[in-house]
């Protein structure tokens, strides 16, 4: 699992605990744990150039747990903080929406619409003031492990190299600013580095984690905050969508988030379990942007920024083990998310103080996965733990079976399986026609008038920079798929799936085509690690720093 040392000798830095990842779960768990225990060593990694920098949610925030890290926080809350207002659930048809009621988890009196980044900022000033050590710019791009075997135990991360060079092979070469990534060595390693963590990943392989778990399934969202005319919003109201232009066998919707100052938060989520390989999620959204009650409230606005992000679906049963041998999963790393809820944010706040306390009181990881699943989190999780797996059945089945889960508060005496979203695409031969779906994906665009324009102007909005000469971080074990097999079976799938045109299939010098990779597009959704039919497309994190730099989302 190491990296073998074939690099200058490295700095080695020792804690009590490192954890990886700045979002809310890094963030309480490393608050959690300097009030638990004053004089630990403790350090935060953050991969992003900023704390906040890569953080992307919703956000409609559940309060009490972070009343119960930081009690004072809203006497000073974040640059972006609406109370909820009302709740609206509709169904969109391509010209029309009908008002539909809102599912009792969607219920938001009581909750907050927050900007998750300005809040994480927030929260790791504090994190600092107690003492904790936080390091922006520093991704952790190895685990380290000792042992093999059942002696295999976790005692750390190595950092990213700096100042590599591509030279054509993956991991390229020291350039003349180079700098050998330190080794962090812990006595517990703490992953929280959100959905499809690239050491999560790997350690999750490594542990066999999930051996009891269903698959994980992923959505892919996407997120636009919108100054608008004079008087078009009204504060705190908050309306959820489904139907057009989704199909019945496709699972997704939408979020339309009122803010104050005449701002909108706007977003789409489509399921990354769709089937149809022609589908891009990216045009779906734009599409809906395109529907006459999106136009009538957006036309005249001016975007000022965007971003995508994967998010985990499967719920309770796709949950890996959470705990491992000198390490802990906590948040989204591990898959915490109430999809129902549409809301992760407070279970990340409630695992990651819960990995704390545990840390605290037993000295050891072990036993951390029972504690979480006996706990207010995994207890709300089983409730609604079939829920979004009934989606599979369609919109229609879909909303029956919820509305059965509903009413039965979860008591049924099943659990349905998930599925991996990358055996989910059919084949392009077979491929149903989804209804109007995939020709409105692909002539919808001569009509727009709204931003972005396409996928290339949405890296812009989302402030996405990369180093140019660095190898690329979109490892594809074996391109010649993609101009034969992937072509022929599935029509290049990445090339619609991935939200910025990483991937883009261009003519070689035989006169055939090559895959081409724009990795300096890329805004670290982890979309193509997920979908790609394959799974030969591995992310990985790329030089410190590097990446979108979110502006209040």
């Amino acid at each position: 699992m190491s990296e073998p040392d074939t690099m200058p000798e490295r700095d080695v830095m020792e804690y009590d605990y490192a954890i990886v990842g700045g979002g809310p779960a890094g963030l309480a768990c490393a608050i959690r744990l300097k009030e638990k225990q004053p004089e630990a060593e403790i350090c935060l990694l953050e991969k992003g150039s900023e704390i906040g920098a890569h953080i992307l949610s919703g956000c409609v925030m559940e309060p009490g747990p972070l009343d119960e890290l930081m009690p004072a926080w809203r006497d000073n809350p974040p640059a972006i903080c609406v109370p909820a207002g009302r709740d609206e659930f509709r169904l969109y048809t391509r010209a029309r929406s009908f008002r539909l009621p809102t599912p009792p988890q969607m219920h938001n009196a009581g909750n907050y619409i927050v900007a998750l980044g300005e809040l994480c900022k927030q929260l790791a000033e504090h994190a600092e003031s107690l003492g904790v050590e936080v390091f922006p710019g520093f991704p952790g791009r190895h685990p380290l492990v000792e042992g093999e075997g059942a002696e295999a135990r976790v005692v750390g991360v190595r950092c990213g190299d700096m100042g590599v060079e591509a030279d054509g092979t993956p991991d390229g070469r020291p350039g003349p600013a180079f700098a050998a990534g330190v080794d962090i060595r812990a006595k517990t390693t703490i992953l929280a580095e959100g959905c499809r963590g690239s050491l999560s990943k790997q350690l999750i392989q490594r542990f066999r984690l999930d051996h009891d778990a269903t698959p994980q399934t992923y959505g892919l969202g996407f997120k636009e905050l919108w100054q608008l005319p004079a008087g078009r919003s009204t504060p705190g109201l908050i309306q959820h969508s489904v139907g057009w232009p989704l199909d019945n066998p496709t699972y997704g919707g939408s979020f339309l988030y009122h803010l104050d100052e005449d701002r909108v938060y706007i977003g789409f989520v489509v399921g990354l379990d769709y089937a149809d390989p022609r589908f891009s999620p990216f045009e779906a959204f734009q599409q809906f942007k395109h529907h006459p009650d999106m136009l009538a409230l957006l036309e005249g606005g001016e975007i000022i920024s965007s971003g995508a992000r994967t998010i985990s679906e499967g719920g309770l049963q796709a949950l890996p083990r959470m705990d491992m041998p000198g390490a802990l999963l906590i948040g989204d790393a591990a898959g915490t998310l109430n999809v129902p809820k549409i809301k992760g944010v407070h279970q990340a706040f409630r695992s990651g103080m819960l990995a704390a306390e545990h840390l605290a009181a037993s000295g050891t990881p072990e036993g951390y996965d029972t504690a979480f699943r006996a706990s207010a989190a995994g207890r709300e999780l089983h409730k609604v733990r079939n829920i979004r797996p009934g989606f599979h059945g369609g919109l229609w089945l879909g909303m029956a079976n919820a509305a059965l889960e509903t009413v039965l508060a979860g008591r049924t005496p099943w659990t349905l399986k998930t599925h991996a979203d990358w055996d989910s695409l059919e084949a392009r031969a077979s491929a149903r026609a989804h209804g109007e779906q995939a020709a409105m994906a692909a002539n919808w665009h001569e009509e727009r008038s709204l931003p972005p324009r396409d996928r290339l102007a949405s890296v812009y909005f989302a402030n996405t920079a990369h180093e140019e000469s660095q190898p690329v971080h979109l490892r594809v074990a074996d391109t010649s798929i993609c101009a034969t097999r992937c072509a022929e079976e599935f029509g290049n799938p990445c090339t619609r799936f991935c939200p910025v045109g990483v991937y883009e299939m261009v003519a070689d010098e035989d006169g055939g085509q090559r895959l081409q990779i724009n990795a300096s597009n890329c805004v670290h959704c982890k979309a193509c690690d997920i979908k790609d039919p394959y799974q030969i497309i591995d992310w990985v994190t790329p030089e410190g720093g590097s990446g979108p730099n979110y502006q209040t989302l």
